[in-house]
C-alpha cells in the first residue's frame, strides 16, 4: 500500500507523500522497520514522540503524531492528527481490511470472557464459523491460543482479525476493555452488536472516578457501534439505567436481558450443585433450559450471549438449546476437582470487589458445610479495592486465607496487610502454594473452596519477573497428595 491509500484518515497535504509506500504498522519503535508507519502516542508512561526519531532511522516512512508532538526535525513526512490512536486504529484496519462479516463486542467489569466465550459456541451451535477474542487468547475452529491482554492492540487485533477472515470465521465476539475503549484500539472494528454486563470497581489506577470508567465503557454504544444496531445489555445491574439511556439516546436498538429485561427476561431459576434450571420468556413463549455451569452470575452471563445471538441473526429456540451445552471460560468457577470426602475446589478469575462476592454467594447454596476462600490483591494496581475485599470475604466466607496474587513491584506483606485490614478473622499465608495446599487440608464433607484471583493465568508475576504458576495445577497438586 502507499500513503495514498489511507486517504481520508491520513492528510497528505499537497499530495506530494502520496507515493510513499507502506508495508506495516506500529506504536513501538523497537518494531519499527523499513516502509513502517510509526505512531507517535502518548502513554501514560512514556510518549512515543520522543521515539520517533529512533523510528525514522529504523526506516519508518512516515510518521503520525499530534498536531501539538515536538518531532524536531525528521526525514521522513510527519502526518498531524487530531486523535493519533483514533487514526492508527482506521489505519490498521485499512491496511489489513477483511475482518469476520459478523462482530460482537462485550464490555462490563466482570463476564465479558465467558459471554464472548458462550457467544462464540452459541454460534458454532448454530453452524457457524466463530471465534472469540479476550482475555484467555483466541479461540476459532483449529485454534487455541493463549493470551493476556483483554483488548489487543488495533494493529494486533486487525492483523488477527484478517487471520480469521481469511481462515474462514464469519463471526467473532471479543471483549472491550476500559482502556482498549479509551485507547480507541477498537475504532477500526465494522461491529454488528454489542453488550454490556454491569458495572463494579475496577480499574481505579487508570480512571479517576466510577463515573469516568463507566463513559469509557459507553464508548462502545454511543461511538463504535453504528446508529440502529442492537445493544444487548443486562438489565439488573446498577448501572444497567443510565447504559440503557446511553444506548437509547444514542439511536442504538437497546435489548435487555435478565430477571427485568424486556427481551429475554429471567421468570424462575434454581440452583444446584453443578448446574442450574431457568425458565426464560422470549416474546411471551417461555423456554425451560438447564445451563450446565453453577452460579447466578453465569446465567447472567448466558442471557447477555443469548441476547447477542439472537440479535445477530439465531433463531431463539436455537441460541436458548446452545445454553444446555456450554462450556464455562477457562478459570471462571472452574471445578478443578474434589477431595476424598466430596468437597469441590473450584478456581476463579475474581479480581474485583463484585466478582469476590458473586462467586462467593453463588456456592453458598449447595455448600452444606463451610465456604473457604483464598485471595490476594495484585500489585501496581487499585489499592482502595483491598480493604473492600477483604470485608466482602470475612462476610461471605467461613475461612479466609489472604495470600499473595501478583504482587508486582510492590511489598507482598504490605498487600496483604491492607486487606487483612478490614479481614480480622482472616489467615495469612503469603505463599500462595502453600496457602491452596493449607485450604485443602481444611475441606471436610459439604464444605467449598473457592481459589480466586488468577483463574486462568499461568505465571505469579513478583517484581519484574513473572514465575510459572498456575492455580488449576496446584489444586491438582494439593488434592492428588492431601485429599481430606
Amino acid at each position: 500500500m502507499h500513503l495514498k491509500d489511507f486517504a481520508g484518515i491520513l492528510p497528505l497535504g499537497d499530495g506530494s507523500t502520496a507515493s510513499v509506500e507502506v508495508l506495516g504498522l506500529t506504536a513501538d519503535s523497537r518494531a519499527a522497520a523499513p516502509g513502517f508507519l510509526f505512531a507517535a502516542l502518548t502513554g501514560t508512561k512514556a510518549d512515543g514522540a520522543s521515539y520517533a526519531a529512533d523510528a525514522a532511522a529504523k526506516g519508518a516512512s512516515a510518521i503520525i503524531a499530534a498536531r501539538n508532538a515536538a518531532l524536531g526535525d525528521l526525514p521522513v513526512p510527519i502526518l498531524r492528527v487530531d486523535d493519533p490512536r483514533h487514526a492508527l486504529a482506521l489505519a490498521a484496519a485499512r491496511f489489513y481490511g477483511a475482518q469476520p462479516a459478523t462482530m460482537a463486542a462485550v464490555t462490563g467489569t466482570s463476564g465479558k470472557t465467558s459471554v464472548v466465550s458462550f457467544l462464540r459456541q452459541i454460534w458454532a451451535h448454530a453452524g457457524l464459523q466463530a471465534a472469540s477474542i479476550g482475555t484467555t487468547g483466541v479461540v476459532a475452529p483449529g485454534r487455541d491460543d493463549y493470551g493476556t491482554l483483554t483488548t489487543p492492540d488495533p494493529v494486533a487485533l486487525h492483523l488477527l482479525l484478517k487471520e480469521l477472515a481469511d481462515a474462514g470465521v464469519t463471526h467473532a465476539a471479543m471483549e472491550a476493555s476500559s482502556h482498549g475503549l479509551d485507547q480507541r484500539r477498537l475504532d477500526g472494528v465494522k461491529l454488528s452488536a454489542a453488550g454490556f454486563t454491569n458495572l463494579g470497581r475496577d480499574h481505579m489506577d487508570y480512571h479517576p472516578t466510577v463515573e469516568d470508567y463507566h463513559r469509557a465503557k459507553l464508548r462502545l454504544f454511543d461511538t463504535l457501534l453504528p446508529k440502529g444496531a442492537p445493544a444487548v445489555i443486562f438489565a439488573d445491574d446498577a448501572w444497567s439505567e443510565p447504559t440503557v439511556a446511553a444506548a437509547n439516546k444514542a439511536g442504538r436498538i437497546v435489548l435487555t436481558v435478565g430477571r427485568n429485561g424486556d427481551f429475554l427476561r429471567l421468570k424462575r431459576l434454581e440452583h444446584e450443585r453443578h448446574r442450574q434450571r431457568a425458565e426464560i420468556e422470549f416474546s411471551g413463549a417461555l423456554y425451560e433450559v438447564d445451563l450446565p455451569l453453577a452460579g447466578d452470575f453465569q446465567m447472567s452471563n448466558a442471557l447477555v450471549a443469548a441476547g447477542l445471538a439472537m440479535a445477530t441473526g439465531i433463531k431463539a429456540e436455537t441460541a436458548l438449546a446452545a445454553l444446555e451445552h456450554l462450556k464455562g471460560a477457562p478459570g471462571r468457577l472452574d471445578l478443578v476437582g474434589t477431595t476424598r470426602s466430596g468437597a469441590p475446589v473450584y478456581v476463579d478469575y475474581a479480581h474485583k470487589p463484585e466478582a469476590l462476592e458473586n462467586v462467593l454467594l453463588s456456592v453458598r447454596p449447595f455448600t452444606t458445610g463451610k465456604v473457604v476462600v483464598v485471595f490476594g490483591c495484585g500489585g501496581d494496581r487499585d489499592k482502595g479495592k483491598r480493604p473492600i475485599m477483604g470485608g466482602i470475604a470475612t462476610r461471605l466466607a467461613d475461612i479466609v486465607i489472604v495470600t499473595d496474587d501478583n504482587p508486582r513491584s510492590e511489598v507482598p506483606a504490605t498487600i496483604r496487610a491492607e486487606i487483612l485490614a478490614n479481614a480480622p478473622r482472616a489467615i495469612e499465608i503469603g505463599d500462595r502454594r502453600e496457602a491452596i495446599r493449607h485450604a485443602i487440608d481444611l475441606l471436610g464433607a459439604g464444605d467449598t473452596l473457592i481459589v480466586a484471583g488468577k483463574g486462568h493465568e499461568e505465571g505469579q508475576t513478583v517484581g519484574s519477573v513473572t514465575h510459572p504458576f498456575s492455580d488449576h495445577h496446584e489444586v491438582r497438586v494439593a488434592l492428588t497428595g492431601r485429599a481430606a
